[in-house]
């Protein structure tokens, strides 16, 4: 049970914060945000039921978002809990308790906005009781934004400890959690280098109109900066016509991975929109995933996984979303050392005592996106998915 602690000190949001704000985000101050933002928590599976390491939200725009966060709470309970020399199922370590549940939550939005902030400087903002700002042609009040206190923090143990003890406002079903996380990230990088990092013409704002919620607003929480550009470090895009322009995609390697399939679409392949390997290779096994626009989590427990060759043969993978939706699989990349496809004969031979229901299963599983998806790292792997793969789980 969270206590809920009286809000107290910080500072009001201006009406000319407001608009730069919501303008940053949604591209409009006048006009109020797509309502699933006002209203959609962080929220975790009951500790009882299945899958409690997961949060559950409806499909909506906050979907990127909250992937973002699963991936570094996966990331949280999988390697940054434990000892590294401690080993342990992964059924042990993806069932938490409620306190635990809420520890991977608030030490995860730390972690996030500490980083963004470049772990020198943090914005937090939480709603007050009374608004700030009155209704009026210019801003459209939306029940959140013009409640706003502003919190700044230069130190990562005192902003660990201001998130927990406020960590209720976040929970709150139905509530703003998602929206305050996202405004808190926004003014750490703050409005203006966002607007830089979009890299877009003028009054582009970081949502957009997509159904699961921007890129832009994963390379922030992944990386820092609101990037449309997945590719290594900078690249400069002009022709005989026009001076090179730089595009500024991923600076480092980035701690959580993010793997991207667009679907059939040349054009999209070929452009920035595909990750390089700082992006595909991160520094734990764990991948944010977007699959034609749908978002997820793919992870495996091995933390040697990308530094071993030999580790990187054959593995368990396992995909989430946050429809509370899980699968698992066997990535299997030794097709790459069998020129003589004995491998592939084998596994067919075997597969093949299998009743031919099971198998057409199988042949369905295969066309999905997920196994496109999948491929975009492991080119040629050979995927076994274990067990029927629900429809929420195709992307």
């Amino acid at each position: 049970m969270v206590t809920r602690t009286k809000l107290t000190g910080g500072t009001p949001i201006t009406l000319e914060q407001a608009i730069d704000l919501r303008q940053s985000v949604f591209g409009s101050a006048a006009a109020p945000p797509r309502g699933e933002w006002t209203r959609t928590g962080l929220i975790f599976g009951q500790p009882s039921q299945e899958l409690p390491y997961g949060l559950r939200c409806p499909r909506n725009a906050t979907r990127g978002l909250q992937s973002v966060l699963q991936a570094f709470i996966i990331k949280y309970f999988l390697f940054d809990s434990r000892a590294m020399e401690k080993s342990l199922p992964l059924d042990v370590l993806l069932k938490p308790t409620e306190a635990q549940q809420h520890e991977a939550l608030w030490r995860s939005i730390s972690t996030i906005l500490w980083m963004i902030g470049e772990k020198q400087h943090v914005k937090v903002v939480l709603p007050g009781e009374i608004p700030h700002i009155p209704h009026s042609h210019t801003y459209f009040q939306d029940s959140v934004t013009e409640k706003l206190y502003f919190f700044e923090f230069t130190n990562l143990e005192d902003l660990q400890i201001f998130i927990k003890r406020f960590l209720f406002f976040f929970l709150e079903d139905p509530g703003p959690g998602a929206l305050l996380f996202l405004y808190s990230a926004v003014l750490t990088r703050s409005t203006a280098k966002v607007k830089t990092d979009l890299d877009a013409p003028k009054g582009a704002h970081l949502m957009g109109p997509y159904e699961e919620g921007s890129l832009n607003v994963v390379t922030l929480l992944l990386t820092g900066r609101a990037t449309p550009y997945l590719h290594n470090g900078v690249v400069y895009v002009g022709d005989e016509d026009h001076y090179a322009l730089p595009q500024f995609g991923i600076l480092q390697r980035s701690s959580i991975g993010l793997i991207v399939w667009e679907g059939d679409n040349e054009a999209v392949q070929a452009s920035s929109r595909q990750p390089g390997s700082r992006l595909k290779t991160p520094a734990i096994p764990v991948w944010v995933t977007s699959c034609c626009g749908h978002y997820g989590v793919v992870f495996n427990s091995n933390r040697e996984l990308l530094r071993n060759y030999h580790a990187e043969k054959r593995f368990e993978l396992h995909y989430y979303t946050c429809a509370g939706c899980h699968l698992s699989m066997t990535v299997d990349t030794r097709t790459h050392d069998d020129p003589d496809g004995m491998l592939q004969s084998q596994t067919s031979q075997a597969s093949s005592g299998n009743n031919s229901g099971n198998n057409q299963n199988t042949q369905d599983i295969v066309a999905t996106p997920l196994e496109r998806l999948i491929h975009t790292k492991w080119m040629d792997a050979k995927i076994t998915f274990h067990g029927p793969a629900p429809p929420s789980l195709n992307y």
